[in-house]
């Protein structure tokens, strides 16, 4: 009599609890690309019993100033070495736990159709963060714009440029911002995802674009340190890179151009 008044008493505890909420995680993006795939995978895991927030930012700073506060569980905005200069500067206690879709940057121009009609004393816009400025100006020296000093490489920044012929002046801008400035330049260092987002101009018609083959810059999930083996975010970078309806997200965010990305999972 008494197991069965204890069982009684379970289940109707049980009831009264109602059902088992669902797992549930939030995830910080920029819009783009990273946000539009991260929605696709967000619809798969519904299915899964895995319920994903996904709240966008506009900017590369406050995605992991959330993820530090615990306002957000994990975010998908940021490339190796954009990660480790950060947890340089603030001290984060921040891991990669997958990694994601590669973008291939350039520089673009709304006036001029090459690089020898860049004027003198010519206006480029470029990034202001130390890691995706010193990949725009290794572009411009590649382009024969600029020399920077030897061996700065993705590190370098306005102050490491030792020779610029066309006295060219620069404009710092945070990277999601650069499309809306492209019409207002000679040149400017360009997203391709943030260009079809925006829906402007031609995210194809760059003068010259960074290599895809170079994976520290493949966007990563990053979460705090002590949620590196959590379970259910695992599901969540599985379901990304086994989706095709991701794989469909992130080709429609890059114009279905193959040559503006790559999956840096499947190399």
């Amino acid at each position: 009599m008494k197991t069965m008044r204890i069982a009684l008493a379970a289940a109707l505890a049980a009831l009264l609890a109602g059902p088992a909420a669902a797992k549930s995680i939030k995830v910080g993006v920029t819009p783009g690309a990273y946000a539009d795939s991260i929605h696709a995978a967000a619809d798969e895991a519904k299915a899964e019993g895995l319920d994903v927030e996904v709240i966008e930012f506009s900017d590369w700073t406050t995605p992991n100033v959330a993820l530090q506060s615990g306002d957000i569980d994990v975010n998908y905005f940021q490339h190796r070495p954009f990660l480790d200069n950060a947890i340089k500067d603030r001290g984060y206690d921040f891991t990669d736990v997958g990694v994601g879709a590669l973008a291939n940057i350039g520089l673009y121009s709304l006036k001029h159709k090459s690089f020898a009609d860049i004027p003198q004393n010519g206006k480029v816009a470029i990034a202001n963060d130390p890691v995706n400025q010193g990949r725009g100006l290794l572009l411009l020296q590649k382009a024969g714009l600029v020399k920077l000093k030897s061996d700065v490489g993705f590190k370098g920044t306005l102050d490491d440029i030792i020779e610029n012929p066309k006295n060219l002046s620069f404009t710092e801008v945070e990277g999601p911002q650069l499309v809306r400035i492209t019409g207002d330049v000679d040149l400017a260092l360009g997203y391709p995802h943030f260009i079809v987002a925006a829906k402007t101009f031609d995210p194809g018609s760059g003068l010259i674009y960074s290599g895809i083959d170079d994976k520290q810059f493949a966007i990563r999930f990053v979460v705090k340190k002590d949620r590196a083996q959590d379970s259910d975010i695992a599901a969540l970078v599985k379901i990304y890179q086994t989706s095709p309806k991701v794989k469909a997200a992130i080709g429609k965010a890059f114009a279905n151009n193959p040559t503006l990305y790559t999956l840096a999972w499947e190399k």
